[in-house]
């Protein structure tokens, strides 16, 4: 028996950074996600001869354990062994004996939401192997405790919710961890127009996103006032990226970037350098109406929004950079968990 599941990564097309508390506790945070084509991978084939095999074929790593009721957390495969865990203390309360598979379609740190869609990947599978009652609003919810609570990693919560619930979703973010997850009936010419104009563009470098994240937390609490304006702009633009989506205004798109991107700068140190200056001046020069890097900033894809047949000409002078423009499609589904 095989147990097997995927999850979506996704861009974060406006309002990013709403969703990290204090802000969004404070404030309310408001983000427009949608899920692509590249994918978090999880397989579990169960044992009987008392030992935990994880294994991540992105990064070449197995590590052999003794079944016991907690794994030590470390730096090597830590995912793995958080979801474990919590997934004994409160659902199994027995060690189990199983080999975890792994493997995820864009690098950690990349901006594509790839450690929180694999948490809820590895969750999926866990769920699909021991039959958890567990909806989507429960997992995304179970990754998100793991990974902030648990584990004590910086970050914000969309990318649980948009790998668990899947496709263009607008998220509005509480106090208390109230999540609210608004799917969007967008036209699927709408969605074509948009990733066929839409290069997402990978610099071939990473970053920790969770020091940016600490540097915007610590700029909430100390009310910085640049900052602050700049987070309340950037919830303004997910509620204008819901309008330009739904009423079908697709070339409104880059500019609607291009203003969030002026915020985004301001939310944090780290969130630009002049690696991602050089490349957005360049993208704009050649025809893209505006942009912005996914996730936190600092490194990882880059996204632009160029209009008519343009994205050939932006293309082809950010080959200079050393970096790639990657194929993907907007998809309709979230988590998937399956038994083989």
């Amino acid at each position: 028996m095989l147990i097997r599941s995927k999850a979506p990564l996704r861009l974060g097309l406006a309002g990013g950074g709403t969703d990290v508390a204090p802000y969004s506790d404070l404030f309310g945070g408001a983000v427009l996600n949608a899920t692509i084509s590249m994918y978090a991978y999880a397989y579990i084939k169960p044992r009987n001869d008392g030992k935990i095999v994880l294994k991540a074929v992105d990064k070449n790593m197995e590590l052999v354990y003794k079944s016991d009721l907690k794994l030590k957390i470390d730096d090597k495969l830590a995912l793995h062994k958080g979801a474990y865990n919590r997934i004994v203390r409160d659902f199994c309360k027995t060690p189990l004996s199983f080999e975890l598979t792994t493997f995820v379609d864009a690098p950690a740190g990349s901006g594509l939401g790839t450690s929180s869609t694999l948490m809820v990947a590895i969750i999926g599978a866990f769920s699909e192997w021991l039959k958890l009652p567990l909806g989507e609003y429960d997992i995304a919810h179970l990754a998100y405790e793991i990974e902030r609570i648990d584990m004590k990693m910086a970050g914000g919560k969309q990318d649980q919710y948009s790998a668990t619930f899947g496709g263009v979703n607008f998220m509005e973010f509480f106090k208390d961890d109230k999540v609210i997850v608004n799917p969007l009936r967008i036209k699927a010419q709408y969605l074509s127009e948009l990733s066929n104009n839409l290069v997402l563009y990978y610099t071939e470098t990473s970053r920790l996103s969770s020091v940016i994240i600490e540097n915007q937390q610590k700029n909430v609490r100390e009310k910085n006032k640049k900052s602050l304006e700049a987070m309340h702009k950037m919830k303004e633009q997910a509620v204008m990226m819901k309008e330009c989506l739904l009423k079908g205004n697709i070339d409104g798109i880059g500019e609607i970037l291009n203003f969030g991107w002026k915020y985004k700068k301001q939310m944090a140190d780290g969130v630009t350098n002049k690696l991602i200056d050089d490349i957005y001046n360049t993208a704009i020069k050649y025809g893209a109406t505006g942009g912005k890097i996914s996730g936190a900033g600092g490194g990882g894809f880059i996204f632009f929004y160029c209009p008519a047949n343009r994205r050939f000409d932006v293309i082809d002078a950010l080959k200079k950079f050393g970096g790639q423009a990657k194929r993907y499609d907007f998809t309709t589904n979230g988590l998937l968990t399956w038994t083989s």
